[in-house]
């Protein structure tokens, strides 16, 4: 029996006509669903995608009040959508049932699942824990915050497989099931637009830790070090130096990752041997060791290592030219993942920052930028420019850094200026320490214009 055919007649609601819910639709008609899709953009305005889900028999709501009156058995909230907001609230008040498709799938996982979040790098890790599980031998599926939806792959999945899944703090806030192994990359200042505060973004990312039969956590982060007593079960710790005597854990230690298991410790490998550069991927390296750990070899641990590439949009190497590398970075939607990006590079940058506006402090950002010692040119865009820019010039050491900075709010402009920068064994760096929301569609769309911009040049 499908998972699916328990909807069967029933009124199934979705919040949002993106490409997310495409496979779920799909999957609810063929369990026999009666499907409706509310959405404020009209059917004109949806194009394409609207016409594949009248296909599959959906019915829609869109345009102003298009969250009017919700009723029926289940609504599927996207992740852009509050729990608490006044429409969910009157229709759960109608006794609909308030759900996702990330808390339907982890209540009925019918295998391990190994969870990740954090405010960077959390995508890099997933992939990193996929692909060494894999390499292990086992049926691993990724997805979640990255890559396809999992509920809609339900059926194919078998006791014995893995997830590896990354979740946001948006998905976080309604999930009360369980999770086999839980990881918390960092928690630093990010979505402040979305949630209440500080406290309500950190409780959301702390959720991920209730009931969890591992907690991997990171020892370099004072919040993460708080939030260890909230772990009910055993805790592995991962980190950048050596770990104090007595933690188990994953840590670098003279230039070696280093695995710490019950006092034991197993060399895993040198991380001048890892292909991602920077100390922030031999950080996600110590994480994914953690979190597979009694799952994963050691083998399988050092092969994913020497010859993973990385992840698209994350530190990707579009082209060489006359002597410039041109990377891709465009996942950098916070100042401490655009600090992790530059960290990697030992060469002049001329970079580009600005976006959406997340309402995130940008002080550390002109810290990261001045004290890395070779920003050549930070060119600013979209609309945080002027905040960044007022970071940057109000900051002590500015003039001193002899940063050139110059401001073009037209994307690719600030693209071709950057460029224009440019000289032999420079680098040109998007990583724009923002979401893309104020010119693009997501991260993924900036970076593809990004890549379009440099290959013609």
């Amino acid at each position: 029996m499908s998972f699916f055919e328990q909807f069967k007649d029933k009124k199934v609601t979705l919040l949002g006509a993106g490409v997310s819910n495409k496979p779920l639709v799909a999957k609810l008609a063929e369990g026999g669903a009666k499907i409706e899709i509310r959405d404020k953009k009209t059917l004109e305005q949806m194009g394409d995608a609207a016409a594949e889900f009248v296909a599959a028999g959906a019915e829609f709501v869109s345009g102003e009040g298009y969250l009017d009156d919700i009723d029926g058995d289940y609504v599927f909230r996207s992740p852009g959508f509050r729990p608490d907001i006044e429409p969910l609230k009157k229709a759960q008040e109608r006794g609909v049932k308030l759900t996702s498709e990330m808390e339907m799938f982890l209540a009925n996982s019918p295998c391990p699942v190994i969870a990740l979040t954090g405010s960077d790098g959390k995508s890099t890790t997933t992939t990193l824990v996929a692909n060494i599980l894999r390499e292990s031998g086992h049926n691993c599926f990724l997805g979640g915050n990255i890559g396809e939806p999992l509920l809609n792959r339900i059926d194919a999945m078998k006791e014995d497989d893995i997830i590896a899944v990354e979740l946001s703090s948006f998905q976080l806030m309604t999930i009360d099931s369980p999770l086999t192994v839980a990881a918390i990359k960092n928690i630093t200042p990010n979505h402040l637009n979305w949630h209440t505060g500080m406290d309500e973004y950190i409780a959301a990312k702390a959720k991920i830790l209730d009931g969890c039969s591992v907690a991997v956590l990171n020892y370099d982060d004072e919040i993460c070090r708080g939030l260890a007593d909230r772990a009910e079960n055993e805790v592995l710790w991962f980190s950048r130096s050596r770990l104090p005597d007595g933690l188990d854990g994953a840590f670098i230690d003279g230039g070696e990752l280093v695995m710490r298991y019950k006092g034991e410790e197993t060399f895993i490998i040198k991380t001048e041997d890892i292909l991602l550069p920077g100390e922030h991927n031999a950080e996600n390296y110590a994480t994914a060791v953690a979190a597979t750990w009694g799952r994963a070899t050691v083998d399988a641990i050092r092969k994913v290592a020497m010859e993973f590439g990385g992840v698209k949009h994350r530190l990707q190497l579009i082209r060489r030219d006359g002597g410039i590398s041109y990377y891709n970075s465009s996942i950098d939607s916070s100042p401490t993942r655009t600090a992790a990006a530059i960290s990697a590079l030992d060469c002049p940058i001329n970079i580009i920052c600005g976006g959406y506006d997340k309402n995130i402090p940008f002080e550390p950002l002109a810290d990261a930028l001045i004290a890395h010692g070779k920003i050549k040119t930070v060119v600013l865009t979209g609309a945080t420019m002027d905040k960044i820019k007022e970071s940057l010039v109000s900051h002590k050491d500015f003039e001193a850094s002899k940063i050139k900075m110059i401001c073009e709010p037209d994307f690719k402009a600030a693209t071709l200026a950057a460029a224009g920068e440019a000289e032999t064994g420079d680098a040109v760096l998007l990583s724009p320490a923002c979401a893309s929301f104020d010119a693009f569609e997501n991260f993924e769309k900036r970076g593809e214009y990004f890549a379009e911009i440099i290959r013609g040049l």
